[in-house]
């Protein structure tokens, strides 16, 4: 059942750098983006269209979507929780929106002040104006292996969203472990919830790696066949709502046990390894991904933490 090819979307430049607390400016948010295209990535979720006021570091989305050099055969997506953040994204051309539920109640009501089931109706316009305009729509299942404030999420409250997501007519479904709680043998129960409603093209998953499983994990779903994976370049990322939450799973990580593992990715390992330490070193700190660290050691290369714009 494991796939022989794996298509990995990468999350960092915008999930990763969202909830940094130093500014990272548009230059160097375009320029990470031209070097994960420049390292074979596919998939790239460059932004949000969200307020200001509540993440600040997307606030020059406009700017970064102007400055990329798009390149042919690579999708382009940004995150619009709304129809103002829909109709803010529009004009800037993304070729795919993300839209975002939680499984668990407690989480929803302390992420976006609201219900689940009010959640999906504030989404059920943006998706039906997204593919209006001719955009593919990917939705995340959030918290659909544990909650940080009701603790356990179950199957069956995982597999209700995913019901709701396809609903409003949501063409992709990810399952995504917010806080990384999740552990093989849950994941698998999660995803053959999803793989009910969604064809297998159509799901994806979303770890990270608080407890050291997101690999784990990654690996139980390719046994059920599941070939879609969200990932982070260094690991970027975390989860303000969730407290000791470390980042995605890194994008280096992934690739070398794929790629050990015989699975193609179309994905350049060097190009990634030195893409992740341009924006560690931005961020002025070593890079997380334990791959990206051995190949720089091994190279003999220290990351240039502060890096100019």
């Amino acid at each position: 059942m494991i796939p022989t090819h794996v298509t990995l979307v990468e999350v960092g430049p915008r999930d990763g750098l969202q909830n940094e607390a130093q500014p990272v400016s548009a230059a160097h948010k375009v320029e990470l983006v031209h070097r994960l295209q420049a390292a074979g990535c596919r998939e790239i979720e460059v932004t949000s269209f969200v307020s200001p006021k509540w993440v600040p570091q997307m606030a020059d989305n406009v700017q970064v979507m102007a400055g990329i050099r798009r390149q042919a055969g690579v999708r382009y997506s940004v995150l619009t929780p709304n129809m103002k953040g829909l109709e803010a994204a529009l004009p800037t051309q993304p070729d795919e929106v993300v839209v975002f539920g939680a499984a668990s109640e407690a989480f929803s009501q302390r992420n976006i002040n609201c219900s689940i089931a009010e959640s999906i109706d504030r989404f059920a316009p943006v998706v039906a104006a997204a593919h209006e305009a001719g955009l593919k729509v990917r939705a995340a299942v959030s918290c659909a292996l544990g909650c940080p404030y009701q603790g356990d999420v179950s199957a069956d409250e995982v597999e209700r969203v995913v019901m709701l997501m396809k609903g409003i007519g949501v063409d992709h479904c990810g399952i995504a472990d917010t806080i990384g709680v999740g552990t093989p043998r849950k994941v698998q129960l999660a995803m053959e919830r999803a793989l009910k409603h969604y064809p297998v093209v159509e799901v994806s998953g979303h770890f990270h790696d608080t407890y050291g499983q997101a690999l784990a994990n990654i690996y139980a779903c390719l046994q059920m066949g599941v070939h879609t994976f969200d990932t982070s370049i260094s690991g970027l990322g975390g989860c303000p709502y969730a407290k000791g939450a470390t980042g995605n799973v890194a994008t280096e990580d992934v690739v070398f046990m794929l790629h050990g593992m015989g699975v193609d990715t179309g994905l350049d390992l060097d190009l990634l390894v030195d893409a992740g330490a341009y924006i560690s070193g931005v961020l002025g700190r070593p890079p997380v991904s334990r791959v990206g660290k051995a190949l720089l050691a091994k190279r003999g290369v220290a990351v240039n933490v502060g890096v100019n714009p």
